[in-house]
């Protein structure tokens, strides 16, 4: 079983972007347009990282983190936020809320594959 990575991004082109080259880096990918969906996710495979998308509507990725690293079953996995919101202050609340890294859109794929590899040891 290879590396599991969910990307959460409520913009269908770019989950199917990286789904296709995250699968070609030999990643196990699951795609889901939003934090709903991402619970229904987390009930049937645990992932080693999620890519998670700032501005999505329902909950908002930074909601969307706080509210996983408050729960025990899910504080452990490493939350990578993609956001086209570059300012600092974002970058500061996206690590505040329990981040890892914040990636900002448009991003460079091999830059992204990069901290996945160093993140996961793939």
């Amino acid at each position: 079983m290879g590396t599991r990575v969910v990307v959460v991004d409520d913009d269908r082109e770019i989950r199917e972007a990286l789904r296709d080259a995250l699968q070609d880096a030999g990643y196990e990918v699951f795609i889901v347009p939003n934090g709903l969906r991402l619970l229904s996710v987390l009930s049937v495979a645990r992932p080693d990282v999620i890519l998670l998308d700032v501005m999505m509507s329902w909950i908002d990725g930074f909601g969307l983190c706080e509210a996983l690293k408050q729960n025990p079953r899910f504080c452990e996995i490493p939350v990578v936020f993609m956001s086209a919101r570059t300012g600092l202050e974002d970058i500061r609340r996206g690590l505040a809320c329990g981040a890892v890294d914040y990636v900002t859109k448009p991003f460079e794929l091999d830059a992204l594959l990069d901290r996945l590899n160093r993140l996961t040891a793939h």
